[in-house]
């Protein structure tokens, strides 16, 4: 199938992206990259009357370190990201990550920004942006809004964002000195969407788990103590609580079974 007719508006600022969004409401869709929405719109699932493409938004394009979080602007690309010098020390989950987003191919176009606000399940910059316990910032003409990583997404494909919001940025959380962080997925082959991925993270003694491509969301598990003795009790509980469902490309028991594997690999990895 191809796409309804819509008009095209190319934003050469995060302004004039608003003022189109004010002005047209849930009837606009913003497009950066395009890699998620091109195939959306040729499936009809959404069909804007007016497309809003903030790729050559020069105010929307950026990678700032702040005090304790990595700010990712709304036309940066994931290769861009992937290919900033600074992202191994500030960074380390992102930099385990980004390389199993798709190609790099697909990499030079998609945003990050993007891919968090298409909310896919399996992709893997939404479960690291939960994991770490990060942030987005929603903009209108009139102000502005931050929503915890948690709050942000709602479901599949389903977020918080009002109809008039421009997704402006994303905010990693800086690493911690102590930090260990580690990421695997498994696909049908590298590229395609993960039947699921697994990210885990720990300080100290506290442990943080997530998975994605299992329930409609990424979701997270935080133990303050976890003996290695009850890894597989905690990570078979996990997997059932995600109510995996069976589809054409897993069955929930293969997911589940996935969780407990994926899960333990890098249990041990953070563990070293």
């Amino acid at each position: 199938m191809k796409p309804n007719k819509f008009d095209y508006l190319r934003a050469h600022s995060a302004a004039e992206a608003l003022d189109a969004l004010a002005q047209c409401g849930a009837d606009a869709r913003i497009m950066a990259g395009g890699q998620s929405l091109m195939a959306v719109l040729n499936m009809r699932l959404a069909q804007p009357s007016v497309l809003v493409d903030i790729s050559r938004a020069a105010d929307l394009n950026y990678i700032r370190v702040n005090a304790d979080h990595v700010a990712v602007g709304a036309a940066t690309t994931q290769g861009e990201l992937e290919w900033w010098p600074a992202l191994a020390d500030h960074l380390p989950l992102l930099k385990q990550v980004i390389p199993f987003i798709s190609h790099f191919q697909v990499r030079n176009k998609g945003t990050v920004c993007g891919s968090v606000a298409h909310a896919d399940p399996s992709a893997e910059l939404p479960l690291a942006l939960s994991l770490l316990g990060g942030q987005v910032v929603l903009r209108t003409r009139k102000k502005r809004r931050v929503l915890s990583a948690a709050d942000f997404f709602q479901g599949m494909l389903m977020t918080a964002r009002a109809a008039d919001e421009l997704l402006e940025e994303v905010r990693f959380p800086l690493a911690g000195a102590a930090q260990r962080v580690a990421f695997t997925e498994f696909s049908a082959r590298h590229g395609d969407f993960a039947m699921a991925s697994v990210g885990a993270l720990r300080e100290g003694g506290r442990l943080r788990l997530a998975v994605g491509g299992v329930a409609d969301r990424p979701v997270v598990k935080q133990w303050d103590a976890l003996p290695r003795q009850d890894w597989d009790d905690a990570l078979n509980d996990f997997a059932w609580s995600l109510q995996a469902q069976d589809d054409p490309h897993a069955s929930a028991a293969f997911r589940r079974h996935l969780v407990r594997r994926l899960g333990r690999r890098i249990l041990e990895q953070v563990s070293e």
